[in-house]
């Protein structure tokens, strides 16, 4: 069921066609079954250990027993050539390094923080989302890197779900981790080097932004760049960011941020474009 992590490029991103049709699949389980009745048939009854599935850190020796990463879609051999030069993943030495780590350093999850390991053991943090991500235990499994014997026993098609699942399972943990003081230390990390990127408008002049959610609920849209300079939101550049949920972010963080660090809201801007025709402005009527 497991595939390594190591290999540059392998995945650099979920290209959007094949995210796409891991999506639909995950939309299909979800109104087939509940989260509790959504496993492996062969798998009941197992101990909570019984599968790794996306995230989180455990001691060097497991880690190095896991048996394989989950099995990713394929791509284009013009998409895999460019994945190889362009990856963000750094590749020799995959199997020490966490699935939290490898998934934010990954090409478009650039707006991702690293979530502790004690905030996701902690169970009173991931309450009420066991409900919303079917696959539930496997893909916390997976997330903490907790080593499995059973990855066998899962066909192709689940090994996707469970991976789709891990994806936004911590998408969602990480919504709730960034309201929290240490969530919130390592975005400001982040806001200062820019990684949110900037505030196209001219007038903002390169205001950096922050990550934000039209909605709360995952799958109601993408994630949009708010700038607390116009208070406005924009399309991230990246096509690959463009694509992550805006759940993941929620619509309180950006907000909630510049509370709590007031000192970097920014004056709200005073300048806006104002239309001509040979030099004379346009009548409004």
């Amino acid at each position: 069921m497991y595939r390594e992590r190591g290999v540059a490029g392998s995945k650099s991103e979920l290209g959007s066609v094949d995210r796409k049709r891991i999506n639909d699949a995950l939309d299909k389980q979800l109104e087939r079954s509940s989260p509790s009745t959504s496993r492996a048939v062969a798998i009941n009854g197992r101990d909570k250990t019984s599968q790794s599935v996306l995230m989180g850190k455990t001691p060097p020796d497991q880690r190095d027993s896991r048996s394989a990463s989950l099995a990713k879609p394929n791509c284009s051999d013009e998409e895999s050539e460019t994945d190889s030069e362009d990856s963000d993943v750094s590749g020799s030495d995959g199997d020490d390094t966490s699935w939290i780590s490898w998934f934010c350093n990954l090409r478009g999850n650039e707006f991702f923080c690293e979530v502790d390991d004690d905030y996701i053991q902690d169970d009173f943090n991931l309450c009420g989302l066991s409900s919303q991500v079917p696959y539930y235990d496997y893909a916390l499994d997976l997330i903490l890197d907790v080593d499995s014997s059973h990855g066998d026993m899962f066909t192709e098609e689940q090994n996707e779900l469970i991976e789709s699942a891990a994806e936004m399972l911590y998408g969602l943990i990480h919504a709730r981790y960034i309201l929290t003081s240490k969530g919130m230390a390592a975005m400001l990390d982040k806001y200062k080097n820019y990684d949110f990127g900037r505030c196209p408008r001219v007038y903002c002049a390169g205001q950096p932004c922050l990550p934000v959610g039209q909605s709360d609920i995952p799958r109601s849209s993408t994630v949009k760049i708010y700038c607390p300079k116009c208070e406005d939101i924009y399309y991230p550049r990246s096509k690959y960011q463009g694509n992550i949920d805006g759940a993941y972010f929620g619509s309180t963080f950006s907000h909630l941020f510049l509370m709590t660090y007031g000192h970097l809201k920014p004056h709200k801007a005073s300048q806006s474009y104002v239309p001509r025709v040979f030099g004379f402005k346009l009548h409004k009527p």
